[in-house]
């Protein structure tokens, strides 16, 4: 299993050679034959580092894996063969080298969920990988601030991603195997040997969704494409109607969460995030982004948008939670990294602040789209919102008799 020098693995784990040497010292790197090294001695001595730095003692780790408390013997499992080393070429060299900006190769380094590295730190393989995508793109005329931004939203999709796998997997396998009666020890093994089988599955399911969203995403473009082709050409004429930006808010998620705790109020969240992703896509919408209790959707249909919200409060009713209340706006947004800007947003928010509970509140703009839709409208107004200047004629929603 030797196959690192001293230099090497201190190199690949991003480390002094004299730290290599204090872990062995410690009983923490355990060197073959020659002195040789493994490379999940290498995963060992950056990982224990990064565990010294986030305040663990050193002699304590030390000291618990010498009495069979703590190993770090799981570090070797082929799951693990996925992260790789530190390269020896620094982000001032690697700029050097391949004409891309230094500041927007340090976004790599944030995108792949650590802290923005100073020109001589050492880039990591993966990191490398990322590079001639970043080259072609730049060779073709995109800008590298479109390219820091998609950057961020491939870290920042991922991260929640990652995160939210790695709760479940610690929910629903080690401590699992810590209640049957394992040892710490024993659980880490155990683990190991359930993620290596595990994880190319689930790199292949990621994969596969990826595609499949890309799929979604591309035709929609193409369906965009198309229409203003013909529309060109004066063989179609587009109904044109501003987007929708709509915010659900749980009713009193602040003093559930002061009462029964952050547990009650995740289920919560969790129970609202299943009842309501249905309802956006059956009319056409998305979920933006989840705030707590609360959802902000896009709707491309302002019509649709009302139906939507309609359905998600009665939902809600339905399975006997708190109950919701919706804000829509209809007009133009802007749209980066995922998430979407402007007035309309602001608006929409502000709007579902100022509904009742139970109640569907809308904008005169979304009156006006939503014409042809099979829903009623009664007049509030006027009324003044927090943070928005003069007043405003809102509508209450409700479905057509």
């Amino acid at each position: 299993m030797g196959q690192h020098s001293r230099q090497e693995v201190a190199r690949r784990a991003g480390v002094d050679p004299d730290y290599v040497d204090r872990l062995v010292e410690l009983g923490i790197l355990k060197p073959g034959s020659g002195g040789t090294f493994s490379p999940g001695d290498a995963r060992r001595a950056r990982w224990v580092q990064s565990f010294e730095r986030a305040g663990v003692p050193l002699e304590g780790i030390a000291a618990a894996v010498r009495d069979g408390t703590l190993s770090f013997s799981y570090l070797d499992a082929t799951a693990f063969d996925r992260f790789p080393g530190v390269s020896s070429t620094t982000f001032r060299e690697l700029s050097e080298r391949t004409g891309v900006p230094l500041d927007l190769l340090q976004v790599v380094r944030e995108a792949v969920g650590f802290a923005e590295p100073r020109p001589e730190d050492h880039v990591r393989e993966d990191e490398l990988a990322v590079v001639p995508a970043i080259q072609l793109q730049l060779s073709s005329g995109i800008r590298p601030a479109v390219i820091q931004r998609l950057l961020r939203a491939y870290g920042d999709g991922l991260r929640r991603i990652v995160e939210t796998e790695t709760d479940w997997y610690r929910t629903e396998v080690e401590l699992p195997l810590l209640e049957g009666g394992m040892t710490e020890a024993e659980m880490l093994a155990a683990q190991a040997d359930i993620g290596s089988r595990m994880a190319p599955l689930m790199e292949h399911a990621l994969l596969s969704i990826y595609h499949g969203q890309q799929e979604h995403a591309w035709s929609k473009s193409a369906v965009e494409d198309v229409e203003a082709a013909l529309e060109r050409a004066g063989l179609y004429r587009r109904v044109r109607r501003p987007p929708a930006v709509s915010f659900l808010d749980i009713t009193g998620y602040t003093r559930l969460t002061e009462e029964r705790g952050d547990e009650a109020g995740a289920e919560l969240a969790a129970r609202l995030a299943t009842l309501v992703r249905g309802s956006s896509r059956d009319h056409g919408g998305q979920p933006v982004k989840w705030l707590g209790a609360g959802v902000m959707f896009y709707f491309p249909s302002p019509g649709e948008g009302v139906l939507a919200a309609l359905d998600m409060v009665e939902g809600v009713a339905a399975h006997a939670l708190p109950p919701a209340r919706v804000g829509i706006d209809a007009g133009p947004v802007v749209f980066q990294e995922g998430d979407y800007f402007g007035r309309t947003v602001n608006l929409a928010a502000r709007i579902a602040e100022y509904a009742r509970p139970g109640e569907v509140l809308v904008s005169g703009e979304v009156v006006e789209a939503a014409k042809g839709t099979p829903v009623t409208f009664t007049e509030i107004g006027p009324v003044e919102l927090k943070g928005v200047s003069g007043t405003l004629i809102l509508h209450s929603a409700h479905r057509a008799a």
